[in-house]
């Protein structure tokens, strides 16, 4: 039987060790500078103050508001610096002011301390209120802080209300605003002698602070502030129980990780019973892409534990994360794997997956994967489902047609370059970008009848900088191709705007700035009925309309959110890849494929190892095959991979009926089964073995819907 694991020399002799991302050199000198200059102006400012030289001291003050107003701006980074080393923005502001007063102080006579004592008092006081503001805006901040953060559910009895303003709730800004006047008072005094000109700047800081401190002090009335933690988890307990969701979909990941949900959501939502997304990051809930379905995100562990009390059935799990390991503890809910994407890594057969009560796979092909991967898994937990998602995939509708940009046939080819990202073990045969990406680029852009659709991986670049380097190449190379490719363009643009504003409108929540998670919640409430459809209808005019405004002969970097990653599959006449769950995802349409081989073995090897290949024309590093890729692509009568690929596609992705949302349906209700009668049996053994003790600890299995 063929061996469905990577080869060893892919996880023995070749790894390398990990290059955690570097700062650019340029940015890095772009931060010294900027640093350096302010310095120096703190330095002139210091030396003005001594001598005293007014001059000096008016340029040196107004030069170190300007840069702290810059790096606020577009040098951010370079204020974490400055606050490691004990610098930060009000140790900053006390020592420009500071400075200032030993100016006056400096400048007049000796009676002149006796002037200027009242200034000095009315500075103390300024920072005093600062403090206080600051010390009140956490405890502003506090109250806001939910244990439960939702998206599409009515959570207006709980006392919401719009967020402070920005200004008041970040500290540098807040301090340059209100501390401007009296520096810009006590450079007018030592400019002119007149202690009129700082006693009004200090003056007017102060009212600014104590106004800004008013306004938050009204936030902590009890009337104003949101519902207190207790009564936020009452409320949610009772939602819950109005609710009563079925299914779950659960997930925790960081920001870039969001697509691993977002791929769910449709199947998700056309489910049988009453589906909820749950998540554990707060900043997740804005990454979720457009949904009618309920969002929950429940940071704490102690707050998750309460779905063990609610009728939530069958949790689905799209990855795995640290945090997963928490919510596998409730024994009132059954959970399933069904993970992002299928490859032939190493990652999609982990050892991880025995932790859940099933595993959820596409075909035949992943249940031998686990079979032989010897993991833990047993195969009578592995339940064959199908990928619902590529319902949206369109079959292989023969050789490519359209104009060709000069080419003998006058047919143009699309090819779709999707390459995977470096991944996190130092395998070689990763990613082709770093050994093959130039070179299959390179011969895919000489062929004047081939229109590339670039769309690399979103994490690219982020473990090896050597990708993330070959990566901003290949875009440089296809620009310049570009420049070289010039034809008509078409005038879709105003229609691309059109359609671009209507799915923005649909998909898209408007917030002013500033807005934090509670005034997030007040302004999500339960979309619009019909929402969903409206959304699927103007996501496929979106995308008509997107390709009919690029001109047919011009490649393309296709790096944003949309079109999606199906989208180019459309429009695809041939993929070339890596290893990677998007081979699997394109056998989907039967249209031929290719994929890189990066990783040292030879063809034959290459092919015994990754049983995804199976099907694929193999490429070597240096590109050489790319021609009669391309010759076979255009003359199907050439393409003896066809009834290969047809025969993957069976056993990647399983029978085409039922079809795949069907049998997801299916597995869900039949675990969902599974759950209730684990219940009724945890509830009568409970009772059994403990009368009178925890009868509440699972739900009635009788109530469970």
């Amino acid at each position: 039987m063929r061996r469905f694991l990577p080869h060893p020399r892919l996880t023995a002799g070749f790894r390398r060790p990990l290059h955690l991302p570097r700062l650019p050199r340029r940015r890095t000198a772009v931060h010294v500078l900027v640093a350096a200059s302010l310095s120096a102006a703190y330095a002139a400012q210091a030396v003005a103050a001594l001598l005293p030289h007014v001059p000096l001291l008016l340029a040196a003050t107004a030069a170190s508001l300007l840069a702290e107003g810059a790096l606020y701006r577009w040098q951010r980074g370079v204020l974490s610096l400055f606050a490691k080393s004990h610098a930060d923005v009000t140790v900053r502001h006390v020592l420009r002011d500071l400075l200032l007063v030993v100016g006056l102080l400096r400048l007049g006579e000796q009676d002149r301390e006796t002037v200027y004592a009242p200034l000095v008092a009315g500075l103390l006081a300024f920072y005093a209120l600062h403090c206080a503001v600051q010390a009140v805006s956490v405890l502003v901040r506090r109250t806001r802080t939910l244990p439960v953060v939702t998206r599409n559910i009515d959570a207006s009895a709980l006392r919401l209300s719009p967020a402070p303003p920005m200004l008041l709730r970040r500290p540098g800004h807040r301090l340059l605003v209100f501390g401007l006047p009296a520096t810009a008072g006590l450079l007018a005094t030592a400019g002119t002698d007149r202690a009129v000109c700082a006693a009004a700047g200090i003056g007017l800081s102060l009212v600014l602070a104590l106004t800004g401190l008013g306004a938050l002090l009204l936030r902590l009335l009890p009337g104003r502030r949101p519902a207190g933690e207790q009564e936020v988890l009452d409320w949610f307990d009772a939602w819950l129980a109005e609710y009563r969701p079925t299914v779950g979909l659960y997930f925790s990941g960081g920001v870039s990780s969001a697509y691993q949900a977002n791929m769910w959501l449709e199947p998700l939502a056309e489910l049988d019973g009453r589906p909820v997304v749950i998540l554990r990051e707060r900043f997740m809930v804005e990454k979720i892409a457009a949904t009618d379905l309920p969002i929950i995100c429940l940071p704490k562990v102690s707050t998750l534990m309460r779905l063990e009390h609610s009728t939530l059935q069958v949790l689905i799990h799209p990855s795995n994360s640290g945090k997963t390991s928490q919510v596998l503890r409730i024994p009132t809910i059954k959970h399933t794997f069904v993970n992002h994407g299928e490859s032939d890594k190493l990652s999609s057969c982990n050892p991880y997956a025995k932790a859940y009560d099933e595993v959820w796979v596409a075909g035949p092909a992943a249940r031998e994967r686990y079979a032989l991967a010897d993991v833990g898994v047993e195969d009578k937990d592995v339940v064959e489902i199908g990928r619902p998602q590529l319902d949206v995939v369109l079959p292989y509708a023969g050789a490519p047609a359209g104009p060709r940009g000069g080419a003998a046939d006058g047919h143009s080819t699309t090819v779709l370059y999707a390459p995977t990202w470096e991944g996190w073990d130092g395998n070689p045969g990763n990613t082709s970008v770093i050994e093959a990406g130039e070179n299959l680029v390179r011969a895919l852009l000489a062929d004047p009848g081939v229109r590339l659709l670039y769309k690399p991986h979103p994490l690219t670049g982020s473990v090896d900088p050597r990708a993330g380097a070959t990566d901003l190449r290949i875009r440089e190379m296809i620009r310049a191709a570009n420049g070289e490719r010039l034809g008509p363009r078409p005038a879709g643009d105003s229609e691309l705007a059109r359609r671009t504003a209507e799915l923005d409108r649909l998909t898209t929540s408007v917030f002013r700035s500033g807005a934090d998670h509670v005034e997030r919640m007040l302004r999500q409430s339960a979309p619009e009925p019909g929402r969903a459809a409206a959304v699927t209808r103007a996501t496929a005019a979106w995308e008509e309309a997107y390709w009919a405004s690029l001109p047919e002969w011009e490649h393309q970097v296709v790096t944003d959110v949309r079109p999606a990653l199906y989208a180019c599959f459309n429009r695809a006449d041939l993929l070339i890849s890596d290893v990677s769950s998007v081979i699997s995802d394109f056998l989907a349409s039967e249209k031929p494929y290719a994929v890189a081989n990066t990783s040292g073995l030879p063809e034959e090897a290459f092919r015994a190892a990754f049983p995804t290949v199976a099907a694929a024309t193999v490429l070597t590093p240096d590109a050489s095959g790319v021609p009669g890729l391309l010759e076979s692509v255009r003359h199907p009568e050439k393409d003896e991979l066809a009834g290969a690929r047809a025969e993957l596609k069976l056993r990647l992705l399983g029978p085409a009926e039922p079809p795949s949302q069907d049998r997801f349906n299916t597995a869900v209700q039949d675990l969902c089964t599974a759950s209730r009668e684990h219940r009724a049996r945890m509830t009568q053994r409970l009772a059994s073995e403990l009368p009178g003790q925890r009868q509440e600890s699972a739900p009635d299995a009788a109530a469970a819907p």
